[in-house]
């Protein structure tokens, strides 16, 4: 028995050789490894074996700030063996930041960035979240102190692009590439929010002043084009109304000529038949018309004889008999 426990004790350490030789990665990790403490090389993906005791994965300690669920920051320290290659996103706590017209707003940002060269995030740079986590701070003061209040709550995707921009150059030799910055909260203070209501608010009324005035100007330009219309409808009804009305009444007044043309021929033939004059028979007719008319109403209790009235009667009944002496020796 004594004998067989070197053996065994070989045979243990042996195991533990091979075990601590064959180190697996997962996909889209890295392992950087130092040979007796200086940069070996980096295992990828899949099985990979180093020599124990001289071949030792660099191992890298992380600090980086943190927001808890009462609203305070916390240090969280992580020590780091595997690499990460995905893509990652880093929540940066909120923080102070004063605009171009000395506004003070509480920002808070998402980051993201994908290791590149594992090699550089370890060797370049101590502590890589907390180095970011700066980088951005300084960054995004730079870009908001060159913007007013309104500028800042209106134009995230600039302030995103110029960060990123600036932090994806920066951080290029750290062995990372910066794909994208969201600014998530922009809250300026409690005055500053009350009197944006209130613009908003005065904004607000003053379109609801100008819909109204504009919907009554469109109502009274249609009333007033109705009205017009209108008015144009009548006139021309008015205006066809008395055209015919005149053409009427000017036929009326044709046909009465011609009637009393046709009357005036007739009595004229009967009057020269008769031996008498028509010229005085019509005359005499006109002249008993116009002093019937002379003589007309109930309440007239004067009568009006002209001084040449009984020589016309007289002649207007001479002829009247003569007439009916005509008549009588026609029939």
């Amino acid at each position: 028995m004594e004998s067989m426990f070197p053996l065994l004790l070989l045979a243990l350490i042996a195991i533990a050789l091979i075990s601590k030789a064959i180190v697996i990665v997962k996909q889209s990790e890295a392992i950087v490894v130092e040979r007796l403490g200086s940069y070996h090389r980096t295992l990828s993906s899949g099985p990979n074996i180093i020599w124990p005791i001289i071949d030792i994965p660099r191992e890298v300690e992380w600090r980086y700030n943190v927001e808890n669920s009462k609203g305070r920051q916390a240090v969280v320290q992580q020590k780091v063996l595997r690499i990460d290659l995905r893509e990652t996103v880093f929540d940066f706590p909120r923080q102070n930041v004063i605009t171009r017209d000395n506004v003070v707003v509480d920002i808070s940002a998402l980051l993201y960035f994908q290791v590149t060269d594992p090699v550089k995030v370890i060797y370049e740079i101590a502590n890589l979240p907390d180095a970011i986590e700066k980088l951005t701070q300084t960054s995004l003061r730079n870009v908001i102190g060159e913007l007013d209040l309104d500028e800042t709550l209106t134009s995230r995707d600039t302030i995103n692009s110029k960060l990123r921009s600036i932090l994806d150059q920066a951080t290029h030799k750290w062995g990372i590439k910066v794909t994208r910055v969201e600014l998530q909260d922009i809250t300026p203070p409690l005055e500053i929010k009350g009197a944006m209501e209130k613009q908003m608010r005065a904004e607000r009324d003053r379109r609801a002043a100008i819909l109204e005035a504009e919907g009554q100007k469109q109502a009274r330009i249609l009333e007033s084009e109705g009205i017009k219309d209108a008015q144009i409808n009548q006139a021309e009804g008015d205006k066809q109304a008395r055209i015919m009305s005149a053409e009427a009444e000017a036929q009326a007044r044709l046909r009465v000529a011609e009637a009393e043309g046709q009357a005036i021929l007739r009595i004229a033939e009967a009057v020269r038949i008769a031996g008498g004059d028509p010229t005085a028979y019509l005359l005499g007719i006109r002249y008993i018309d116009a002093f019937r008319e002379i003589n007309a109403g109930s309440d007239t209790k004067t009568i009006y004889m002209p001084y040449e009235a009984s020589a016309m009667l007289g002649a207007l009944g001479g002829l009247t008999q003569m007439m009916g002496k005509g008549a009588n020796s026609d029939t």
